[in-house]
């Protein structure tokens, strides 16, 4: 979630900022989506400035992703709940805390936190290193084209949805 800065306006929240959310966790599920649902509200603009979409993969994991330019602050977190585990990816701070639970024989469960050593590292520069590299070196990047049509293709599936949704609520949503 972000505060409005008046760029990318002529392009809604979702395909904005959004799509790279999608492309994360799909990638780090692994799954297909197997449901999807998704709503979205213009605010300032005529274009959805605010979105949720849940998604649910095979094997039962769920996410739920908010994009927003229109927050109080910027907030860029990704959190991942597990069986006895919690991750807490602050993107902005470059970060990663964790709390396990650890079962103990005889004893009551502990819970275990800390920070996962993370490199930091400017992301878009080390995104243009990484394509150079895989460039140079003839090989394919983490980050495929398919991968990003994927992510772009549940981007539009995920504004079919919002579109959806404000037909059934009345709503006027521009999605030009």
């Amino acid at each position: 979630m972000g505060i409005f800065t008046p760029r990318s306006l002529d392009i809604d929240v979702v395909m904005d900022l959004m799509v790279h959310e999608l492309d994360i966790v799909t990638t780090l599920v692994g799954k297909e989506v197997t449901r999807l649902e998704a709503v979205g509200i213009p605010i300032l603009t005529p274009r959805i400035d605010l979105a949720n979409a849940r998604l649910e993969f095979e094997g039962g994991c769920i996410a739920n992703i908010t994009a927003s330019r229109v927050a109080g602050e910027r907030l860029r977190k990704l959190r991942v709940f597990q069986p006895y585990e919690y991750y807490s990816l602050d993107y902005a701070d470059q970060q990663v805390s964790m709390c396990r639970l650890v079962h103990k024989e005889g004893a009551r469960p502990e819970i275990v936190a800390g920070l996962l050593e993370v490199e930091k590292r400017e992301p878009l520069a080390a995104e243009i290193d990484h394509f150079l590299q895989c460039t140079l070196a003839g090989t394919e990047p983490l980050v495929s084209g398919r991968d990003g049509r994927k992510a772009l293709a549940l981007a539009n599936d995920v504004l079919t949805k919002i579109r959806e949704h404000a037909d059934r609520a009345s709503l006027r949503v521009d999605l030009a």
